[in-house]
């Protein structure tokens, strides 16, 4: 059985925090909005290892969404690789993943930093594997964004040479559309076997068939509220990875949280951050660069969920008191999820605050079993 707590775990929800490794999911110009300061990931780290949690989710950024300010704050995103190897070091029990746009790393390297921090972690490493989407990111790689399917089927190759590379104990060659590898051979190995949990977060019909494919974790948006809309979704990809390819899956989605002692208070924060303080460059930004390669979300589809942008990258959103934010964790539950990233405006308030107030509740309602830590 896997050590790893995104497999392992007996929860019914499984946690984790996603984009400590940068300015944080919300795109506010709020003066106490996330900053990117190391002590703060440990703390964040430290705090969420003590209290159980099964995950922690770096994002992978090269350039920020501004065409015309290269220096804009979106792009201050510390290499998850690195980031992954020094946070297993400061934490002791939760999954610590690594995020990778395939076509900015050879699978050679990848195979050898990612048996590296398995080892590192004593088996807790996780890869969350994505094709790209950013354009200028990738060109400045001199590796030009491919066509939609294409994309797919390069990650699949990619993928292909990575768990070989995991796994093979004689040299091999590989001669495909996309690699030559001549008498490949990574050693040492991971520490969990057949190799590390993979995610992918696939949207589209091509995207979601290889996420169900070849992801053990498949990370999904959330657009609709509605508990019977959501359950679909998650169904689409567990009823696919199951149908088409004999698999079992996970699905995960983020959120960002906003806890507060009412109601109103919580959405008037959200106001407050997300819409009076809004980045609205970045925001635009990140829609020019989007609506041109991302299916299925036309201008319109992105304006829409402008503030959910703003307030948490378009995550589910959690916002009110302990009681509602629980509330709706148990019905994204019992819609089917297996996990969820979580996010804050200020991280490590936010967490302890989570930890101390919602946690509990989740305990009661059978979602999560207590943890102590060890």
């Amino acid at each position: 059985m896997s050590r790893n707590p995104v497999l392992a775990s007996a929860n019914k929800l499984k946690l984790g925090t996603f984009c400590t490794n940068g300015p944080g999911a919300a795109h506010s110009l709020a003066p106490e909005a996330n900053q990117l300061t190391w002590p703060l990931a440990v703390e964040v780290a430290k705090e969420v290892d003590r209290a159980g949690f099964e995950a922690i989710v770096p994002y992978a950024r090269w350039k920020g969404y501004i065409k015309d300010q290269p220096n804009h704050i979106s792009g201050d995103v510390l290499d998850p690789f690195t980031f992954a190897a020094a946070i297993a070091q400061a934490s002791k029990q939760v999954g610590i993943f690594v995020t990778s746009h395939a076509p900015t790393i050879h699978p050679i390297v990848a195979a050898k930093q990612t048996a590296t921090i398995d080892i590192i972690s004593d088996g807790r490493l996780a890869i969350n594997v994505v094709g790209g989407w950013n354009r200028p990111e990738l060109e400045m790689f001199g590796a030009p964004l491919r066509e939609h399917d294409q994309r797919y089927d390069y990650l699949a190759e990619w993928l292909d040479v990575l768990k070989r590379l995991w796994s093979a104990s004689d040299e091999f060659d590989h001669h495909g559309e996309f690699f030559d590898v001549i008498r490949g051979i990574s050693n040492p190995k991971p520490v969990q076997t057949p190799h590390p949990p993979i995610m992918n977060a696939g949207h589209s019909e091509r995207g979601r068939s290889f996420a169900c494919e070849h992801a053990d974790l498949c990370f999904i948006g959330i657009r609709s509220e509605a508990p019977e809309s959501i359950r679909s979704e998650v169904d689409k990809y567990k009823g696919t990875a199951r149908e088409q390819f004999g698999r079992e899956v996970q699905v995960w989605a983020h959120t960002y949280v906003v806890q507060r002692d009412t109601q109103k208070e919580a959405d008037d924060y959200v106001e407050y951050y997300a819409v009076e303080h809004q980045d609205r460059a970045s925001i635009d930004g990140l829609i020019n660069l989007s609506v041109p390669e991302v299916q299925n979300m036309p201008r319109e589809a992105w304006e829409a969920l402008r503030k959910r942008y703003a307030a948490g990258f378009g995550g589910f959103p959690l916002v009110g008191t302990a009681e509602r934010i629980a509330e709706r964790l148990d019905m994204l539950a019992n819609a089917g999820l297996d996990g969820v990233l979580l996010t804050w405006v200020d991280f490590v308030e936010g967490a302890k605050m989570f930890n101390r107030d919602v946690l509990p509740l989740l305990e009661q309602s059978g979602l999560r079993k207590p943890f102590a830590d060890v």
